[in-house]
């Protein structure tokens, strides 16, 4: 599984959470301690918002721990709200499309995760992305299907507008829909981060198998939520319950909030509840 962290907060360099802590992201990209792939050596990324409204973007196809530009570049770059993410592939080509983070727009989203019978449901997930969006499909991944089916449920291209909780809850439940339900269905694993430039969302989600792990700690500077701790000090780091979603909005105190507040309850009649909701 891959490896991620996201900030919002105060300005500062991205090499202050990618690069230096003793168990930085670069280092989880050799020897990560709560994954199942420990070694997450397929690519690497980096996302971050600066004086335009879109996001910028690096992607490379080599492992973190190899490339030596990054640490240049984690160096010099300042955000206020940046992802980094290392990855671990799971059936998808390595190239640089498929490298996290993703954007379309405004919208930065970087996912941990999986999507059971990927090959056989790629078609009817990659059909819940609207036809104004499906040009912004650039690789073969889960991962980015799943993040433009989430932006056409309200956030981009959609005369119907919607939060952005809402809306991949509503995308959520789809996709949870189509591998099988609740009961006996494909295992689908979501841990994705979302943001607008303003805000950030990070969601732990899991049908039918256990949540990929997910933190975050909140200090004067700002927020960061990660996959797994960057230091020793476990007890800084306050784990995510699963199935509930990380709000950092601009000058707003962080909120946890359950995902069943927005009707995504993982039972046997999620399917039928959340047809009736997007009708």
């Amino acid at each position: 599984m891959c490896r991620w962290i996201a900030y919002r907060g105060r300005t500062i360099p991205l090499e202050h959470y990618v690069t230096e802590p003793a168990h930085s992201l670069v280092s989880q990209s050799i020897k990560a301690l709560e994954s199942t792939a420990s070694t997450n050596g397929d690519g690497f990324g980096l996302g971050w918002y600066g004086d335009h409204p879109e996001p910028g973007r690096f992607r490379e196809v080599q492992p973190a721990w190899s490339d030596e530009n990054l640490r240049y570049i984690c160096r010099h770059l300042h955000s206020h709200l940046f992802f980094a993410h290392v990855r671990a592939a799971t059936g998808t080509p390595i190239t640089r499309p498929n490298c996290h983070p993703f954007a379309c727009g405004p919208w930065l989203f970087m996912h941990n995760g999986y999507v059971g019978d990927w090959a056989r449901l790629r078609r009817p997930i990659e059909a819940l992305i609207p036809d104004e969006l499906y040009p912004s499909r650039n690789g073969t991944t889960d991962s980015e299907a799943l993040f433009l089916a989430i932006l056409g449920q309200g956030l981009m291209a959609s005369e119907v507008k919607r939060d952005p909780i809402t809306a991949t809850a509503l995308a959520l439940a789809k996709v949870t829909e189509l591998v099988g339900g609740i009961e006996g269905g494909h295992p689908f694993r979501f841990t994705a981060a979302l943001a607008d430039g303003r805000d950030l969302y990070a969601f732990r989600y899991a049908a039918n198998d256990a949540a990929n792990s997910m933190y975050y700690r909140q200090s004067a500077d700002g927020v960061v939520v990660v996959s797994e701790p960057l230091d020793k000090e476990h007890a800084t780091w306050t784990p995510v319950p699963d199935n509930s979603v990380v709000i950092a909005r601009k000058d707003a105190l962080v909120e946890v909030v359950s995902l069943k507040e927005f009707g995504l309850a993982r039972t046997s009649r999620l399917p039928q509840l959340q047809l009736q909701m997007s009708a």
